[in-house]
This record gives C-alpha cells, sequence and structure tokens, in this order.
C-alpha cells in the first residue's frame, strides 16, 4: 500500500515538472512587446549630418559652429564646452525598450517610461513601468543630446533621404522598425546672445513644441505581423508599402497592483481601458524604408535654436518582440533647407 502511494506521489510530481516545464516553454517563447527575452539592442553607429546651406550652423555646445556633429563631439562637450546640469547628453552604446507620449516635463525633457512584462496571480502577462531620467554619458536605455542651429533667417528644415534607422545585421530582426526620433524646440535667442544664455535655453515646459518622427513604418518581419495580430488585434503585411499601425504610448508610471494586460484587442484599447497610463501616438512625421523625396520637418527662427534629440526603441510599436531584441541599428540624421534653395 504504503509503495503504491510513493508510486502515485511520484506520477503527480512527475505531472507537475512536466506542466512547469511547458510552461517556461511558453513564457520564453511568447512574443509580447518590452522584450521578456531581456535583451538589449546595440547602437553600431550614430551619426549626426547636417547640410550647411543657406547659412544654417550646427553645433554641439553653441559655441563651435560647424557643418557635421559626430558621436565623439556629443560625448566630448561635457568635460570641455558645455558643462554642468543643462548638459545631459546620454550616448549609450546599447539600448532598450522605452515608451513615451511626447510629454515635456518643466525642465524640457521628454518624459520616458521603461516597461517590463511579468505576471499576475493569474498567470496573466502584465505590463509595469517606472520613470527615466535623462543623465550624461554613456549608460541609459535611449539617446538624448542637445544641438543648437544658427540661421541668419527664418527657415524650413527637412529630413534628407539619407536620414533613417539601418540595420548592420546579416538578417534583420526588424528592431530599427520600432525605432523612434523626438525634436525638442527648447527656444531661440539672438546670434549675438551670451554662450550661457544660449546653453541654458530650456523650453516651457508642456507647451514646448516637440516632433516625433517614424522611421520605417511600412515594413515588419513575420514575427511583428504575428505578434500585430496575437497581442494587439491588428492586422498588417510584411510590406514594403504597409499601412502605419497605430499604438498607444506610456504617460505614467505603472505598478503591478494597477494589473496593466499586455495583450488587447487592439493597440488602442490601452487608452479606453487604461486611460490613466496611456495615450493614443500620432507621430508628426512618418517615412518608409526608402523614401525618395526630403521630409519636411520643424522651422527654425532667426538666430541660434537649442534642439534637444531623442532616439529610442518604442516598446508599444509592433516590431518590438522577442524575436528582434539583441539586433544591432544605426541612426542617421540629415538635415537640410529647402531644395529650393540649394546652391
Amino acid at each position: 500500500m504504503e509503495r503504491k502511494k510513493s508510486k502515485n506521489r511520484k506520477r503527480r510530481l512527475l505531472i507537475l515538472l512536466i506542466a512547469l516545464f511547458f510552461t517556461t516553454i511558453m513564457f520564453t517563447t511568447t512574443t509580447y512587446a518590452w522584450f521578456t527575452a531581456n535583451k538589449t539592442v546595440t547602437v553600431s553607429k550614430l551619426t549626426v549630418n547636417v547640410a550647411a546651406q543657406n547659412g544654417i550652423q550646427i553645433s554641439a555646445d553653441g559655441t563651435n559652429w560647424k557643418s557635421i556633429v559626430q558621436t565623439e563631439d556629443l560625448k566630448g562637450v561635457k568635460a570641455n564646452t558645455y558643462s554642468g546640469a543643462m548638459n545631459t547628453n546620454q550616448i549609450p552604446e546599447s539600448m532598450e525598450p522605452v515608451s513615451t507620449v511626447g510629454t515635456i516635463d518643466s525642465d524640457g525633457h521628454m518624459e520616458m517610461f521603461y516597461g517590463t512584462v511579468g505576471s499576475n496571480a493569474g498567470g496573466d502577462y502584465i505590463l509595469t513601468a517606472t520613470k527615466e531620467t535623462d543623465t550624461s554619458g554613456t549608460t541609459g536605455r535611449y539617446i538624448v543630446f542637445d544641438l543648437f542651429f544658427k540661421v541668419n533667417a527664418a527657415t524650413d528644415l527637412f529630413l534628407t533621404t539619407n536620414s533613417g534607422v539601418t540595420t548592420t545585421d546579416t538578417t534583420d530582426t526588424g528592431i530599427k522598425n520600432a525605432s523612434r526620433v523626438g525634436f525638442v524646440i527648447l527656444g531661440n535667442t539672438d546670434a549675438g546672445s551670451s554662450l550661457t544664455a544660449i546653453q541654458s535655453l530650456a523650453g516651457s515646459g508642456a507647451s514646448t513644441p516637440k516632433y516625433i518622427w517614424e522611421p520605417n513604418y511600412d515594413v515588419h518581419t513575420a514575427a511583428s505581423v504575428a505578434h500585430a495580430h496575437d497581442t494587439y488585434g491588428e492586422t498588417t503585411t510584411v510590406g514594403p508599402d504597409a499601412a502605419a499601425v497605430p499604438y498607444a504610448g506610456v504617460k505614467a508610471a505603472i505598478a503591478d497592483t494597477a494589473n496593466v494586460l499586455v495583450q488587447t484587442s487592439s493597440a488602442l484599447e490601452y487608452t479606453t481601458r487604461n486611460s490613466d497610463y496611456f495615450a493614443t501616438v500620432t507621430p508628426n512625421y512618418q517615412t518608409k524604408d526608402s523614401f525618395s523625396a526630403n521630409q519636411q520637418i520643424f522651422s527654425l527662427q532667426k538666430g541660434v535654436t537649442k534642439v534637444r534629440i531623442y532616439m529610442w526603441i518604442e516598446g508599444q510599436d509592433v516590431d518590438c518582440q522577442n524575436a528582434a531584441s539583441g539586433g544591432t541599428i544605426s541612426y542617421d540624421l540629415q538635415i537640410t533647407t529647402p531644395e529650393t534653395t540649394n546652391p
């Protein structure tokens, strides 16, 4: 009798172990946003290239003007000509997904939230999020840096067709399609103003002009298409020329007690079911994986304008899923004046 009970206990233990095994497998292969696989994205190249046409000049510190600013310029100004609390150039070598709706705080920073996927007592996948802080140096989950523009007259700006987010991987994981770039216009002053006045431009809180650019909106991998359907209830195609997929960004910190489910019947359900934490994001500019005409963006006033630029992986994008994690991407930003004024 005792032998039979022991045999039954062993059988139940085996069943539990098998169930645990399959639960683990399901968790590690499910393609939810925010990288449940806990991998990062490597930034192989950051190129900021501004064409010096129609009197436009660019600077990393507001005093040394040139036509091309490179990664080392952005990293080097902290210890030299752009030090202090106003400089929060954050240039990490790897990135993790964050999310934003583009809210600008009182210090001129775009509010970013880092999300993680866990599970509740019922086994459902839930999202928690904490607010990030821009810090100077080579650490951080996203890129942010300041640029200063000087023009002799009011000027419209354009992204050239050399701008975009690309991958250097042999196999494209699709993570480049979840990338975003944000421009925050922190203020303008006369070209003859003091360096302190130029560098101290800090915006005006919520009324600060800001713009979000979504590159590669028209292409997705097969894994991203499945993710869009299974997690958000959205239908799209691999592309090219697929329609842009709507999404809701994170606008506030989310505690695990909020029990915010990752899976929804649609991406925009977040804004109705969890309006305290999410809001619909409509990018100001969207470009295809390959675009043939320069994209008009914002305008500059005469004098010196300070612009804070963000580059991030949008965790709420359908292309941000486990199969895309661990990829390598490059950011190229080339800005010019209207084509009609080119020499």
